[in-house]
């Protein structure tokens, strides 16, 4: 042992080499430049460990919240004839039938897009009624002709918007959309409601499409919440 203390005491005694006691007289404010620079580094890595350290705590307990609070259900796939495609991490979903074997339904229905002052004669809890837009395709055949019809779903009500004859295949010419649907004749109006409920877009599917769209909106938040917090966890 006294062999390995002996030469590490002449080490340690040795004076400085010149070479580097020269630098250091001769270079001070680089020497001074290069500490201030590795404390600057090392006190904003700490910050920036710190910080997402801490956006890390409150997504935790973000989820955590919403998974206590009210859970996601599992999305239906299947509403009354019409299959449902949830498109996960989308804004909106797909609804498609057939009707009478001859007839191609395909509603595109977004998720929540849209709100007004709830009515006091509705009779809601709620401050707001929540809009969702959706777009009803209907064909027959492959002639390329399309029933294009624009509505709004209300909490417990379908409204039409307007509606026109597209075609599958889109085109440069720009078509005629037609009046507001509420310029047409009453008796008009009140048909083409018939026409829609007979194929299943009624105020029932109203109701659907707003308790499906509160589920897809908590689990799109819950997705987005794991998602913000895997991509700031990368190294």
């Amino acid at each position: 042992m006294a062999r390995l203390i002996r030469p590490l005491r002449r080490i340690l005694s040795s004076p400085c080499p010149k070479s580097i006691i020269l630098y250091q007289h001769q270079n001070p404010t680089a020497i001074s430049n290069r500490t201030s620079q590795f404390t600057r580094n090392y006190i904003s890595e700490m910050r920036k460990s710190a910080f997402e350290g801490n956006i890390l705590r409150l997504l935790r307990n973000e989820i955590q919240y919403e998974l206590e609070r009210s859970p996601p259900k599992q999305p239906v796939t299947k509403f009354n004839s019409f299959t449902v495609d949830d498109r996960p991490g989308e804004q909106w979903i797909r609804m498609q039938r057939k009707f009478r074997d001859k007839e191609d339904i395909r509603i595109e229905a977004t998720m929540f897009d849209g709100s007004i002052p709830a009515s006091k004669s509705v009779g809601t809890e709620d401050d707001v009624e929540l809009h969702i837009s959706l777009i009803v395709n209907i064909s027959k055949g492959d002639d390329g002709d399309v029933l294009e019809i624009t509505c709004s779903a209300w909490p417990d009500s379908i409204e039409i918007i307007n509606l026109f004859i597209g075609r599958h295949k889109r085109t440069k010419r720009k078509p005629f959309i037609g009046p507001e649907f509420k310029e047409l004749d009453d008796e008009l109006q009140d048909s083409l409601y018939e026409f829609l409920e007979e194929r299943g877009i009624d105020d029932n599917l109203a109701v659907f499409l707003h308790e499906y769209m509160k589920n897809k909106d908590k689990t799109e938040f819950s997705s987005w919440l794991e998602n913000v917090k895997s991509f700031i966890e990368k190294k």
